[in-house]
């Protein structure tokens, strides 16, 4: 199977009248499922011994004895590149364990009248973000079906490895430091700034800002610093997605719990957590807490104080930008430092800021 697109719903690149063809209801026929999808696979795996292909309806990946970790999660929240997302979100989720992405199975609702050109759109970003990762696209499915409002892009990503390499979430013990990479609330920061960016400026926030918080998915995959952290001692990851960094703490310690004991608890320091400039402009016009965004790009570690400081030290040695936000306690207790100087308890993550956010502010984006 050829790794390029080479051609639109007719058959010629860039041929206008393919991009403006509609796709026909139900299943996508193999004639379109050849030139629309199956050439955007990513890169070619050799554990991948059955990928994507007509008449296909499964992937198989010899993993020579490892481990093979699965993770799935639609995309919701997005207008605009919802492949991308898909595919890296879904490699991010198996990253977190200490696995190496290897597949990823996709699939594609669509609503009866869907232009060829969006399906196409969808295809070259998971493309991309699979180029980015290292991961092949092994299959999935593809069909226009009523009674959806837009596209619906769902993900499963596949990943190995070995016995020993495995890390659950509920691995932070008492006495581990918490780390975070990058800054808070990256993903729900790019997806405001694309779907919601006329209501942003009528709000006042500048041009320049949405143009460069739109950009800001570039930081989306944590497959980089998973690495490193599964090879440095760490004791727990955790990829923060919805119910932002918060969140993400709070399901951490809580697995902690459930593996441990109800004596594991934690501490955050509000004011520690990174946040960039144009999350906190964003943030503050739509009347939403940074901290509660979703923030698919960063990633939440726990680790011994010595292995923390190594794993820092690395993490600036690769570009990848982290700080100490908090620790891990043996009181049983939950909470938050807030950057006021207060204490409140951490509370199991609600709706995202993200949904409250679109509510205030509408969506002037479609699916691109």
């Amino acid at each position: 199977m050829d790794t390029e697109p080479r051609r639109t719903a007719s058959g010629d690149p860039g041929d206008p009248k393919a991009a403006a063809a509609v796709l026909p209801e139900g299943k996508l026929p193999a004639s379109l499922l050849e030139r629309l999808v199956l050439p955007r696979i990513g890169v070619r795996r050799r554990e991948v011994v059955l990928g994507a292909a007509p008449g296909e309806d499964a992937a198989a990946l010899d993993l020579e004895g490892e481990l093979c970790v699965a993770a799935s999660d639609p995309i919701t929240g997005a207008g605009h590149d919802a492949g991308w997302l898909a595919v890296h979100v879904n490699c991010n989720d198996v990253a977190a364990t200490g696995a190496e992405p290897v597949a990823v199975l996709l699939t594609i609702l669509l609503p009866p009248g869907t232009p060829a050109a969006v399906l196409e759109a969808i295809m070259a970003g998971a493309q991309r973000a699979a180029r980015e990762v290292g991961c092949q696209i092994a299959g999935g499915h593809t069909e226009v079906t009523p009674g959806l409002a837009q596209p619906l892009v769902m993900a499963t990503a596949l990943g190995r490895t070995a016995p020993e390499g495995l890390m659950p979430s509920g691995g932070a013990r008492p006495g581990d430091v918490l780390l975070m990479t990058k800054w808070a609330g990256l993903e729900g920061t790019a997806i405001l700034a694309t779907d919601c960016r006329r209501a942003l400026a009528a709000r006042g926030v500048p041009g320049a800002v949405l143009d460069a918080a739109a950009q800001l998915g570039r930081w989306l995959s944590i497959v980089p610093e998973a690495r490193l952290a599964a090879r440095r001692g760490a004791h727990a990851l955790h990829d923060v997605t919805e119910g932002g960094v918060l969140g993400a703490v709070w399901e951490m310690v809580t697995a902690a719990r459930h593996a441990q004991g109800d004596a594991v608890g934690c501490i955050v320091e509000a004011a520690a957590v990174p946040v960039r400039d144009e999350t906190r402009a964003i943030c503050a016009a739509a009347g939403v807490d940074p901290l509660r965004l979703i923030g698919s790009g960063a990633l939440v570690v726990a680790a011994p104080p010595e292995a923390g400081a190594r794993l820092q030290a690395a993490w600036t040695e690769a570009g990848i930008p982290a700080a100490v936000i908090g620790r891990v306690t043996d009181d049983g207790r939950l909470r938050v430092i807030t950057e006021e100087g207060s204490e409140q308890p951490l509370e199991a993550p609600g709706t995202d800021a993200l949904w409250i956010a679109r509510a205030r502010l509408g969506g002037d984006g479609t699916p691109s």
